[in-house]
């Protein structure tokens, strides 16, 4: 299980989740190996730099991913995500974290679980920039765990499988991050 792309999927996630937060949304620049972007019900604003930020400092910054920020650091996905990348990141807020059934966070820390752990952040992680411009065009995406995300819109709102896209386009010096309002658990 210590692929480098599973590795570097893994610390994207973990960034981006600690980066959504942030406020720097950037330009709409395209994406690859069909990665999904994620959009908000508004439009995202556009930055004229890119962050000098990569996704991990950029999620910690953030001070709504912390829990996803402890998760990257229990699954040692951290310096993956500092990686070059470029990743796209389908981050959780703690509010997302909180929502999932009592103790499962804590199962979820602990050393015996790391490689359930991992699956569940690289879920949230697409190789590749895919920006809100890009996602729209997609039906589903591969994500760096291995299942696909299913990608649907409606009336201007983006959904990552059953969780809402709230802020999109957040530019890290690695890639981008889309905020997630739920938690997304591969099948299986």
């Amino acid at each position: 299980m210590n692929h480098p792309a599973l590795t570097k999927s893994i610390a994207v996630a973990i960034a981006l989740l600690a980066g959504a937060a942030s406020p720097t949304f950037a330009s709409h620049h395209g994406g690859t190996h069909g990665t999904p972007a994620a959009t908000t019900s508004t439009t995202p604003t556009k930055e004229t730099k890119m962050s000098t930020k990569d996704i991990v400092d950029t999620a910690v910054g953030a001070g709504q991913f912390k829990t996803l920020a402890a998760a990257l650091g229990a699954a040692d996905l951290v310096e993956t995500l500092k990686g070059p990348g470029p990743f796209t990141v389908f981050a959780p807020t703690d509010a997302a974290f909180e929502a999932l059934p009592a103790g499962t966070v804590d199962d979820l820390l602990k050393p015996e679980n790391k490689a359930k752990l991992a699956a569940i952040l690289t879920y949230h992680v697409v190789a590749g920039k895919v920006t809100s411009s890009d996602v729209v065009k997609l039906s589903e995406a591969d994500s760096v765990g291995g299942p696909k995300l299913k990608i649907t819109t409606d009336g201007g709102k983006v959904k990552i499988n059953d969780a809402n896209v709230t802020t999109a386009d957040i530019e890290t010096s690695n890639g981008v991050i889309h905020v997630i309002d739920k938690v997304l658990i591969p099948a299986g």
